[in-house]
């Protein structure tokens, strides 16, 4: 058996996609050798909801949960990739429960969505999309109705931009991790092994984060 590891997680650049509102990423050199410095120094700014990241409860639940209080089994271990056909615009309850691999979610208990936004990701400074495919309040509801650990979204909310709020706290009122901004364009779908390793931001309500998958093939 061979191992495939997949990358998930979306660069950070100076001019890559953030969320309207969120400030712009600064990557800047403070300290260059070339300049006649001991060593090179960079400094970052940027919202801690900037491009692969993960979303604890207190996002939406002012008493909720913050990063360093996530459980860590749940950033990691068995996850479902699965596939959402490009024509569907919204992930809705009955979307999810037609799905082929609808059964796989009560036994993974996570799920990344891999939709028709993983054409954007090839241009990672593209301009933000509005029409983003993301889940509505029924899908959320399903979700956390099925005991779900984790729900991944391959762009920048696992909710639509126009009902951004009402799916977030359905899922974080049930202390499920939320991770948002990963690139899932060339995985296929399936089961995987994952590791999800956020910053550990004391007190904060996001995190950027390094997602991995692993598959196994045989050769």
């Amino acid at each position: 058996m061979v191992s495939t590891l997949y990358d998930i997680t979306v660069p950070i650049s100076s001019d890559m996609i953030i969320w309207p509102g969120d400030p712009q990423v600064e990557v800047r050199q403070v300290s260059a050798i070339s300049q006649g410095a001991e060593s090179n120094v960079s400094t970052l700014r940027m919202s801690v909801h900037t491009g692969t990241h993960i979303d604890a409860p207190k996002h939406f639940l002012d008493d909720g949960k913050t990063i360093e209080q996530i459980d860590l089994q749940k950033l990691m271990g068995t996850v479902f990739v699965m596939v959402i056909g490009d024509e569907i615009p919204v992930i809705t309850k009955e979307i999810l429960e037609r799905h082929p691999a609808f059964t796989a979610l009560k036994k993974d208990r996570k799920v990344l969505f891999r939709t028709g936004n993983s054409v954007f990701w090839p241009n990672s400074s593209h301009a933000f999309q509005q029409d983003f495919v993301g889940l509505d309040h029924t899908a959320a509801q399903c979700l956390a109705d099925l005991g779900m650990e984790l729900v991944g979204m391959d762009y920048l909310s696992i909710a639509t931009f126009n009902e951004t709020e009402a799916p977030h706290k359905i899922l974080l009122e049930k202390e499920v991790v939320l991770l948002e901004g990963i690139d899932l364009t060339e995985v296929p779908e399936g089961t995987y092994e994952m590791v999800c390793l956020p910053m550990l931001l004391n007190g904060s309500e996001g995190a950027p984060a390094r997602v991995i998958l692993k598959s196994k093939s045989i050769t």
